[in-house]
């Protein structure tokens, strides 16, 4: 048998603790220091380290702590997150998220409905979003899938200034697919 689970195992599974060491938070007993200044000043004690950073009135802060003997900077910690907080928020805004509209349409489809499906797409595709095309086929319908393939290759032709064909038409049970990516 193994010995009981206990609360500090969970801690364990979690793996590295991802929070930055500052000053008393450091545990080495040596410190690779690098200056305000960016230049290496050697491998020093702890205490010489925090003696150093309190001399320039700075903090100690790990930046490495896998490294052998754990690497230390000498900087304005609150200046130092205050930057990676603007990096992560200037990443956040600058990510697009894309979004997939989807239009279902039927193989005997008129040509004024066709159109009005077609302005949606068009759209869509103005948006930069992507576009599921379906077509649903009902009964002796899907006895001739070309006419499906068809409608949805003139589609493709019709935005093809505005969209391009991501996956091409492809019978799924009673449905034929095809995916639109807007251009870049």
């Amino acid at each position: 048998m193994g010995r009981p689970f206990t609360p500090r195992d969970r801690l364990k599974e979690r793996g590295p603790d991802t929070r930055i060491r500052i000053n008393d938070g450091i545990s080495a007993r040596t410190v690779r220091l690098i200056d305000e200044k960016g230049q290496q000043a050697g491998v020093k004690t702890l205490q010489d380290a925090l003696d150093y950073a309190a001399r320039v009135n700075l903090d100690l802060v790990e930046v490495a702590p896998q490294a052998d003997p754990p690497v230390c900077r000498v900087m304005d910690f609150s200046k130092y997150r205050y930057e990676q907080e603007l990096k992560a928020k200037q990443a956040r805004k600058h990510q697009s998220t894309i979004t997939i509209k989807e239009i279902k349409l039927r193989p005997k489809i008129g040509d004024a409905d066709y159109n009005t499906k077609k302005s949606h797409v068009v759209r869509f595709l103005e948006h930069k979003d992507k576009v599921k095309v379906t077509i649903m086929f009902r009964g002796r319908e899907l006895v001739h899938p070309e006419r499906g393939e068809a409608l949805l290759m003139r589609l493709a032709e019709d935005v093809k200034d505005l969209g391009s064909i991501e996956s091409p038409p492809n019978l799924d049970g009673r449905n034929m697919i095809m995916m639109l990516a807007p251009m870049k």
